[in-house]
């Protein structure tokens, strides 16, 4: 049968249901990867099934987002999590190593395997020719189980690509010409996957670049050719022995081909606040900028910084600007300084951090009041950097070196000649950077400071639902906006009634509070709802505050997984026009629940004040059986 790449991986790795479109199958997960601010609550969960150690291939604990100590919280669910790798046979990467995506394309990932993550940017794995998805942290911790990840079989969206760049253009600018195309919400259901002569033209950190975003396009995956490209880069990995060659089959068939010529491309800028708010560089010339950062879970490899080295080396960035390096991994920082590019970006006036998510997720790196700041990053979310009132602009590392030394932004093709970067034959790496599980685990006792609070545990679904609408929001709003990260809210990701007092807050700072005095109630979104980070804490703190049931014009694919695992009921409207008919305060009461998400309807009566609203519930039996039972834990405990 000819398949597409994708198509053979989930064939290969299919376990329940058929690969008819829109039916929902079970897949076996080879790898899974976890990060800090996502894993401790993953372990919990883990541990509350109690098991004793992994069923599938490979797992990877990542400690990459909260880095800053700025008292004990951190520090102790980074011990937990070291315990908890000890004591379940994971691998640790600690603090320091890197972001997860970055080290584990470098060290772990290999072509044709299934990769799943408590992180929405795992998609980077598609690079080598994964099938990498991201999830909610309760679906990793069952794929760790051994346990089938479930997904609607997807559409397959190829992108065909010609052609090769233009000098100064790169990766980044693909992907946010993808978005400008086509939004952010246009891979919803789909899985992208590229083909054509034009991808000998694209190197390892243009392929991990739009991978990595393409989650930020509502992918659910995003698929490579494990080629020659592949092959030298697992090579000069010290891991040729991992390479298989994978490509679809001639004739193929797709939902959906875009064309593309790279050589059409010119350097993008996302603007604020939303990653497919893009525009070309050049129309935004001379936009003042105070800040610059290179790197994090986007635009951390290798290539990335070497190019904005050369393009800055002998200059000096501008001197009303913070020009700031996060290398995607200890590997990476490694190599740039043996190839003298460190050196060049310190000279530039270039503040050098260490290896990890950083400003990306809103963990330091808060730009100043009223400024505008320029990242290579994949998200732009208001309010993500840290500063409520911010406004972040995305771009290639071409376009933020020539910005830093300009003080605003520039078009790089203005600086002349582009330079070339030559790879090391093999990269210098230290496998004593990770920790290694003992052979057994039986003995390890799991260190919990007292900021690890037990997992809460909920009530079956109930026959009614009757509250206040508590918020009504509109389109794209992001998992940055339900339940945001940062500094002060980061920390408490393993203690559930503290962090639900955040949920909302960047929008509304009595969210909360209004919610715990109504005794719950219900929230009304707009379309793409729960867009962003895979975060299962903007699902489980409103499910603690009461929240028991979402209306809204579509969701995102994460989210609304995650809702359900936590037996919050995801409901459409039928008529997306009767959101303009429900406001904040509005008495929801929706009756007869228990026989209606039992049965195989789909559409429901919902009473709104004095009158009558449509909604359906879009799901599949198996997530009705979780959505009766309370949530997926109780489902399975049962």
């Amino acid at each position: 049968m000819k398949g597409t790449i994708a198509e053979k991986i989930l064939r290969g790795h299919l376990v329940e249901g058929e690969l008819l479109a829109g039916r929902e199958i079970g897949l076996r997960i080879d790898q899974t990867l976890t990060q800090d601010a996502t894993g401790t609550m993953v372990y919990l969960e883990f541990e509350s099934m109690g098991l004793d150690r992994i069923k599938n291939e490979l797992a990877v604990s990542y400690i990459d987002h909260n880095v800053i100590q700025t008292d004990y919280r951190n520090a102790d669910d980074h011990r937990f999590l070291q315990s908890a790798a000890k004591k379940y046979g994971v691998i640790l990467s600690q603090p320091g190593n890197g972001v997860s995506h970055h080290i584990h394309r470098q060290r772990f990932g290999i072509p044709g395997k299934t990769l799943l993550g408590s992180d929405s940017h795992t998609t980077t794995g598609g690079c080598l020719g994964m099938l990498a998805m991201g999830a909610g942290g309760i679906s990793v911790a069952m794929a760790m189980a051994g346990l089938p990840y479930y997904i609607n079989v997807p559409e397959i969206w190829r992108i065909r690509v010609s052609g090769s760049f233009q000098p100064f253009v790169s990766g980044k600018d693909l992907i946010l010409s993808l978005l400008k195309d086509h939004s952010c919400s246009a891979g919803i259901g789909r899985i992208m996957e590229f083909d054509g002569p034009g991808l000998r033209t694209m190197d390892m950190a243009a392929r991990a670049t739009v991978a990595n975003m393409s989650v930020d396009m509502g992918f659910t995956a995003c698929v490579f050719p494990s080629d020659e490209v592949t092959r030298d880069f697992l090579a000069r990995n010290t891991r040729a022995g991992d390479f298989r060659a994978l490509a679809a089959d001639p004739g193929a068939e797709y939902e959906r081909t875009t064309e593309l010529d790279l050589g059409d491309i010119e350097p993008m800028v996302a603007c604020p606040s939303n990653p497919d708010n893009v525009k070309p560089a050049r129309e935004l010339a001379g936009v003042r900028v105070h800040q610059v950062i290179i790197g994090s879970s986007c635009n951390g490899d290798y290539r990335d910084f070497m190019i904005a080295a050369k393009i800055v080396e002998g200059k000096l960035r501008h001197p009303e600007l913070s020009f700031e390096i996060n290398t995607g991994s200890r590997q990476t920082l490694e190599n740039i300084l043996a190839a003298g590019g460190l050196r060049a970006l310190i000279d530039a006036g270039a503040r050098v951090h260490e290896p990890g998510c950083l400003g990306c997720i809103g963990m330091g790196q808060a730009p100043a009041t009223g400024t505008n700041s320029l990242r290579t990053f994949p998200r732009n979310f208001k309010g993500r950097s840290g500063t409520l009132d911010d406004a972040v602009y995305l771009c290639s590392p071409e376009t933020a070196a020539a910005s830093a030394l300009a003080g605003s932004i520039t078009d790089p093709r203005t600086l002349g000649d582009c330079p070339a970067v030559e790879y090391p034959d093999t990269y210098s790496f230290n496998p004593g950077w990770f920790i290694l599980p003992p052979g057994s685990g039986g003995e390890v006792e799991l260190i919990k400071g007292p900021n690890i609070k037990p997992f809460p545990r909920f009530p079956a679904l109930e026959d009614a639902v009757r509250g206040e609408v508590l918020i009504k929001v509109k389109d794209d709003v992001s998992t940055d906006i339900i339940m945001p990260a940062g500094t002060q809210v980061l920390p408490l990701r393993s203690n559930i009634p503290e962090i639900s007092k955040y949920v909302f807050y960047v929008i509304d700072k009595d969210f909360a509070a209004r919610a715990a005095a109504k005794g719950g109630g219900v929230v009304v979104g707009g379309d793409n709802y729960g867009q962003g980070s895979s975060r299962e804490h903007a699902a489980l703190a409103p499910r603690y505050l009461g929240v028991r049931a979402k209306i809204a014009k579509s969701f995102a694919r994460i989210h609304k997984e995650n809702l359900i695992d936590f037996g919050i009921l995801p409901l459409v409207f039928a008529d997306p026009a009767d959101y303009d008919n429900i406001a904040q305060g509005d008495l929801v009461e929706i009756g007869g629940l228990r026989a209606f998400v039992a049965s195989d309807r789909s559409e429901l009566a919902i009473r709104v004040g004095g009158s009558e609203v449509k909604a359906v519930l879009d799901v599949s039996p198996r997530h009705r059986r979780i959505l009766l039972a309370g949530g997926v834990l109780n489902l399975v405990r049962d």
